[in-house]
């Protein structure tokens, strides 16, 4: 049975710092791309940030010098380092693994940054 857990989502200020982590089981995890989307209220999912099983990275514009994905092959987990939280960052965060024609999501962590 495949599982993404997320977590590490909470309140934060504006300016804050938050690490999400998502736990995976099931998956030949090394193999897989790993992503993190996030869902605004009102809003569309949408890609923040991508890192390929060889490990190179792709951000979204609106994050890119702020955000930093990671993965650890060895623990089956994938990172997200958010420095420098805006409240436009505020949304429900989703992990997404991708191989082939597999694709799997998490239930998503709610991060939520005030003003």
């Amino acid at each position: 049975q495949v599982q993404l857990v997320e977590s590490g989502g909470d309140l934060v200020q504006s300016g804050g710092s938050l690490r999400l982590s998502c736990a995976t089981s099931g998956i030949n995890f090394r193999f897989y791309a790993m992503g993190w989307y996030r869902q605004a209220p009102g809003k569309q999912r949408e890609l923040v940030a991508v890192i390929a099983s060889g490990g190179s990275t792709n951000y979204a514009d609106s994050v890119k010098g702020r955000f930093t994905i990671s993965r650890d092959n060895a623990k089956n987990t994938v990172y997200l380092q958010m420095n420098s939280l805006k409240p436009e960052d505020t949304g429900v965060y989703y992990c997404n693994a991708k191989w082939r024609a597999a694709d799997y999501w998490g239930q998503g962590t709610q991060v939520t940054v005030s003003s």
